[in-house]
Order: C-alpha cells, then sequence, then structure tokens
C-alpha cells in the first residue's frame, strides 16, 4: 500500500496533472481534448497522463483511432483514508486562542 500511496501523492504533486484530473470529473475525454487547454506539447501531455496511469488515477482506452481518458476515482481512496487520519483534531480557532492569551498573560509581560 506505501507504493501506491506514494505514487498517487506523486501524481497529485504536479499541477498540470492536477488540473487534468478535474477536468476529467466531468467525463470522460479524447488525450487531444485533454491537451487543448494547456500551453504544451501533445507529447508533455502524455508524459503526465503516463504518470497518472501509472498511479491508478485515471485510465486509457483506444477507442477506434481516438486514445480516451476516464478518471478512476477509487485509486484515491487509500490515499483520502490516510490523510483523514490526521483529521483527527480540530482546526484551531485563531480568534478564540488570541482571546484566550488576552486573558491568561499580563498586560505588559511582566
Amino acid at each position: 500500500m506505501t507504493r501506491d500511496l506514494d505514487q498517487a501523492f506523486a501524481a497529485l504533486a504536479d499541477p498540470t496533472r492536477r488540473a487534468i484530473l478535474t477536468m476529467l470529473l466531468e467525463d470522460d475525454m479524447a488525450v487531444t481534448d485533454v491537451a487543448e487547454p494547456f500551453e504544451m506539447s501533445l507529447a508533455a501531455i502524455s508524459k503526465h497522463l503516463g504518470v497518472l496511469t501509472a498511479a491508478g488515477l485515471i485510465s486509457q482506452e483506444k477507442r477506434g483511432r481516438v486514445k480516451w481518458c476516464k478518471l478512476e476515482p477509487d485509486a484515491l481512496r487509500a490515499a483520502s483514508v490516510w490523510m483523514q487520519g490526521f483529521g483527527q483534531f480540530e482546526p484551531v480557532n485563531l480568534d478564540a486562542f488570541e482571546r484566550f492569551l488576552a486573558t491568561e498573560l499580563p498586560e505588559n509581560g511582566g
């Protein structure tokens, strides 16, 4: 499982790959359509898609002459479960903490 998490987080570390995943949330897309909004070559996009595929975050399928990309949301489940382990702590309310410090600490530092 550690290898899978490493691959998922490595794939998610790149903003282009995160943008691709966001695009694929809507629907399956042809590789050429995935590449369209980015200012990089089709070969560069293909490398990003290869990383996402190797991590299991997307699948690619050839339909006729067109290669399609599909989001594989279950692949993020392990990463999500791992991250939820850190959600056991309540977020710190900084305003309340500041009020607490103001009542507990002397006004002039001593």
